[in-house]
């Protein structure tokens, strides 16, 4: 399983200056985190990626389908 960092990293680069601004705060405590049962703060990791995911509907593309997908499975892991 691929870093959450990691995975922040690829969103900002495809995402771009388009990032909604409601999802920005989340995708930025992702580039702090590696494991999705790390802690940022107060929040757990698996929030931070859920709000995300909840704040992410207008990411669009194929990259974002598998991106989205295999943050949904870490979520179930």
């Amino acid at each position: 399983m691929r870093k959450l960092k990691v995975i922040a990293a690829e969103i900002e680069k495809d995402w771009g200056a388009k990032v909604n601004y409601a999802a920005k705060p989340y995708l930025d405590a992702m580039k702090e985190l590696d494991h999705i049962s790390d802690w940022f703060y107060l929040d757990t990791a698996s929030s931070v990626v859920m709000y995300f995911l909840g704040n992410a509907q207008g990411w669009r593309g194929d990259t974002a389908r598998r991106v989205k997908k295999e943050l949904n499975l870490m979520l179930k892991d």
